[in-house]
């Protein structure tokens, strides 16, 4: 079993009713840790919900070049990153491995405003990760890397645990997460969703981060991965017993300097 787990839960600032589920999946223990998204229109609900004493220091960056409009002025010429409408509409495959000099720079300058705009609201992002894991794409990985490691915080390894996933894609991953590491530094060793809980062997040691999508069940919480009605709460229990659930603020302190943990840990009891 991993000795820590962080359950992260995406999409924070989506919508008013995304925030109330994330904090009730908070106040219940289920998750955390969160990232939020600054370009939308429940963003800033989100900060005020961050500076609640269960959430502070856990709440990171979901870096967004796919959804709604951005913050910065640059990007918005890039046809690669946004439609004649000045939204979002990203037009990179995936297996891209290179971008010209200006669509670089736009992107930087847009997760500087996203990140700037956190901190225009009392948040500092513990973390940084993305939505529809956009940093997973070869260039942009780097990118958000270097300025992770300039801003001293982790950033999201891609997904590698899960039985989905090809020989070409657990070489790519493998390759990828190598160079995030080495660019970033210190981050979580392992990345899964709920659904690879199912039917994937636990790593024996180390830190594992659990992407969720957290929905109301009636009084309990699902995921939008999980089959309808069936139970996060549930399924963390069953895999992971008495694992404890932290932060991605004890990347820094136990990661960096090798396989001891702090004891001084963000933690919360499941």
């Amino acid at each position: 079993m991993p000795r820590q787990v962080i359950v992260n839960a995406d999409d924070f600032g989506l919508s008013l009713s995304e925030n109330a589920v994330i904090l009730g999946a908070f106040q219940a223990g289920v998750i955390s840790s969160a990232t939020a998204m600054a370009n939308m229109p429940a963003f800033e609900e989100a900060c005020v919900l961050a500076r609640q004493p269960l959430l502070q220091g856990r709440v990171g960056l979901h870096f967004n070049l796919t959804y709604g409009r951005p913050l910065s002025p640059s990007i918005l010429t890039r046809s690669t990153f946004c439609d004649s409408q000045g939204v979002f509409n990203l037009n990179l495959p995936r297996h891209s491995l290179w971008l010209n000099r200006h669509d670089r720079d736009a992107v930087l300058e847009e997760l500087q405003a996203q990140w700037q705009r956190c901190l225009d609201n009392g948040l500092l992002p513990s973390h940084i990760d993305s939505h529809q894991h956009v940093h997973n794409i070869w260039p942009i990985g780097e990118i958000v890397a270097r300025f992770a490691a300039h801003q001293g915080v982790p950033v999201r390894l891609a997904r590698h645990l899960g039985k989905n996933l090809s020989v070409p894609k657990r070489v790519f991953k493998t390759l990828f997460n190598h160079r995030l590491n080495r660019l970033a530094g210190a981050t979580a060793q392992y990345v899964c969703t709920p659904v690879d809980l199912r039917n994937v062997a636990m790593p024996i040691d180390g830190l594992l981060e659990i992407v969720v999508h957290p929905t109301h069940i009636g009084a309990d919480f699902g995921d939008i991965y999980l089959n309808p009605e069936e139970s996060l709460a549930r399924m963390l229990e069953l895999r992971l017993p008495g694992i404890p659930r932290v932060s991605y603020a004890v990347v820094p302190k136990a990661f960096k300097e090798g396989p001891q943990y702090s004891t001084d840990l963000h933690t919360v009891q499941p």
